[in-house]
């Protein structure tokens, strides 16, 4: 009988494509844009038009990690925090920082091949690169989960503020200006030739997309496992949490530093993308543009952040070209319009009416059949 009824739930139970068939298929989409535009347009894939297409889509794939990265803190563990552009900024500066002073020394002095004479300094010079971020990250998401175990809610929040403005504030710093190029930045950061965004789009393409993939696979694997699950409880009931037996601030750490690997990483892709290291990426606005990003998506949704991050992307370039510099009112107004029509986003909104809706066009069907 127990055999029968294991039988019964395998046959039941859906496939790995029907379960993802529409981001299967989207997935596919995006891997054959740049060919596809190519086709539209007449011209290759690495000029023109595609090149200015699949550069929109790179920033659109970067920020959309970014994104998610502000979920797993707000909508998962239920932290608000005000100062997420630091471990933007912090994965942004620690790549530029390495690439431009650091990398090039190190590779004027020393030379490491390959038994066969393959030049390998360059990519293992951009490996520890990839590794100092991670460092910085953890180290600066312990930094804010400190605070978090005395201050909760709107205070945490406003600390959050006060510790990304000073990290803002430091990046401007003229006592770094030899390093940081202070309010101007690092520009012209020496990207590796074979991933540079200019000269090989097509690759950096590819490259940005794989990266989304991979950071949206590694978050679904942290949220939907037992410490996830704890996440979510934390965000419910902290008490609650603390009294069966877990230790909320041991798991706030782990939120902390999950969610400022994934945003250090796409400051660093961000970095690798523009070439370049601004204050601008460690301010608040940046901060407000995740939140916006995953409130305007759905808050908890993972997937709703990348649908945030794409219809932002969309609205700031086609506004533009439409209003201006006034495309931000414009948008202020859809913004508040979908916050109120939607309020729990996009794929928020549409998880929790999705039963009402089948059901409402069910019985639309049968009246118009009826009918005939």
């Amino acid at each position: 009988m127990a055999e029968l009824q294991t039988q019964n739930v395998k046959k039941q139970k859906p496939g790995l494509f029907k379960q993802n068939q529409l981001a299967i298929i989207v997935l596919v989409l995006l891997i054959l844009f740049p060919f596809i535009m190519s086709l539209i347009t007449g011209q290759p894939a690495n000029e023109g038009k595609p090149k200015f297409w699949e550069g929109q889509f790179i920033n659109f794939f970067i920020m959309a990690v970014y994104a998610m990265s502000y979920d797993l803190l707000m909508g998962y563990t239920g932290i608000l925090s005000f100062g997420h552009a630091a471990f933007f900024g912090a994965g942004a500066y620690t790549m530029a920082l390495w690439l431009t002073h650091f990398a090039p020394l190190i590779s004027s002095q020393y030379k490491i091949t390959l038994p066969g004479g393959m030049d390998i300094t360059t990519t293992l010079l951009f490996i520890v690169a990839l590794l100092l971020v991670l460092i910085v990250s953890i180290l600066m998401g312990l930094f804010f989960s400190g605070a978090s175990v005395r201050v909760k809610g709107v205070y945490f929040a406003m600390i959050t503020l006060a510790i990304g403005e000073a990290f803002h504030i430091l990046s401007k710093a003229t006592d770094f200006v030899k390093w940081t190029g202070a309010d101007e930045g690092l520009h012209g950061v020496p990207v590796p030739l074979w991933i540079n965004p200019t000269q090989h789009r097509l690759r950096f393409y590819f490259m940005a997309l794989f990266f989304m993939v991979v950071m949206y696979l590694f978050l679904k694997r942290v949220t939907e496992s037992p410490t996830g699950r704890v996440f979510v409880a934390i965000r419910e009931n902290e008490n609650r949490v603390r009294m069966i037996g877990f230790n909320p601030a041991t798991y706030r750490s782990l939120a902390f530093v999950t969610s400022a690997i994934a945003a250090g990483l796409s400051g660093a892709m961000f970095s690798l993308w523009n070439m370049s290291a601004t204050p601008s990426m460690t301010s608040a606005v940046t901060t407000i543009n995740a939140l916006i990003m995953t409130i305007l998506g759905g808050v908890g949704t993972l997937i709703g952040p990348i649908l945030g991050a794409g219809l932002m992307q969309i609205f700031s370039q086609f506004f533009y070209q439409w209003f201006g510099a006034r495309w931000p009112l414009v948008f202020g107004l859809i913004f508040i319009a979908l916050v109120v029509f939607l309020p729990y986003g996009i794929v928020g909104t549409y998880r929790l009416r999705k039963q009402g809706m089948k059901a409402g066009w069910t019985r639309f069907t049968k009246q118009f059949s009826a009918k005939k």
